[in-house]
């Protein structure tokens, strides 16, 4: 990070709490924030960790009305609009607008393959339209296509489109995306493979969106901390905090699981419930039992609080 821009720092994408009932736990989003105010997170609602393609549409408004309600002055409020539908983006990101959001994230639609002409014009349209700023969504993982930094070069310098979060997991395109933007005051990177959170950092990402910092957002606060000072060997040892976190909830699962084995991490710490929204569903209790005994183990190991 060799300068200051509006959008930066540590960007959480909070998981959705969900009540039995598949309601908006309204009390833990209270909690959950609480968490990120702590450690100087932002939350982003309704992204891929939210299970947002998953949502109704009044889950969503309600997650978005309840963030808005806790947003303090010093809090950059993100909120996932991807859809396959670009009126019903455009609808819900200026619904997100009117009730406090500073900027929001849009995934390209995945039904439907797509070219690179076609991404470049979806986000052109989409941007259009809105009544703020867009952050472009590169994930490969759900979309199952990649969008072209030549296109993501082009639509930077729409007035509209302030930033990307990149979630591909390639380091020659992590290098080259920051040969373009690292010192664009006006474009924002934020990178979203949590692998290589401080390697993007050291090289001047804007910011990260780690999974992670659901549960413990001061591992990212603190090696944010690190590359600002120059620490190299703190930035790599949070690295490695990191990392030995996210195998807990992520190795030998889909992502689905994971959002939900991430829920049971969270319940440990009374931030939110297990339940996850169909078609997710919760694994075995045995599964449950067998993550939190590896989580009080591995906070021991790595000496974290909350």
């Amino acid at each position: 990070m060799s300068m200051k821009k509006k959008y930066q720092g540590i960007v959480v994408p909070l998981v959705t709490p969900l009540t039995e009932g598949y309601a908006l736990d309204k009390a833990a989003v209270e909690r959950m924030i609480i968490n990120l105010q702590a450690s100087e997170a932002m939350p982003f609602v309704l992204g891929t960790t939210g299970e947002s393609s998953s949502l109704p549409i009044s889950v969503k408004k309600t997650y978005v009305f309840e963030a808005a309600r806790l947003k303090t002055a010093d809090m950059v409020l993100y909120a996932g609009i991807s859809s396959n539908c670009l009126e019903e983006s455009v609808e819900f990101a200026n619904y997100c607008f009117d009730q406090g959001v500073d900027a929001v994230a849009a995934t390209l639609p995945s039904y439907y393959a797509l070219s690179e002409s076609q991404m470049k014009q979806y986000f052109e349209q989409l941007a259009d339209q809105l009544n703020g700023p867009l952050i472009i969504y590169n994930i490969f993982a759900t979309t199952r296509m990649s969008i072209p930094l030549q296109a993501v070069d082009e639509l930077s310098y729409h007035p509209g489109i302030v930033g990307i979060k990149d979630s591909e997991r390639s380091t020659e395109r992590l290098h080259e995306a920051l040969t373009l933007w690292a010192d664009r005051p006006d474009f924002s990177h934020f990178m979203g493979w949590a692998a290589r959170s401080a390697d993007a950092l050291l090289r001047g990402s804007d910011g990260l969106v780690p999974s992670t910092g659901n549960l413990f957002p001061a591992i990212y606060r603190d090696m944010l901390k690190a590359v600002q000072e120059g620490d190299e060997e703190k930035a790599y040892s949070c690295q490695n905090q990191s990392d030995a976190f996210g195998h807990l909830y992520q190795s030998g699962k889909t992502l689905g699981e994971s959002l939900w084995a991430l829920k049971v991490l969270m319940q440990e710490y009374n931030l939110c419930g297990t339940t996850v929204m169909p078609p997710l569903q919760s694994l075995s209790a045995r599964e449950e039992r067998d993550l939190k005994t590896a989580l009080i183990e591995l906070v021991e190991k790595e000496e974290i609080q909350l």
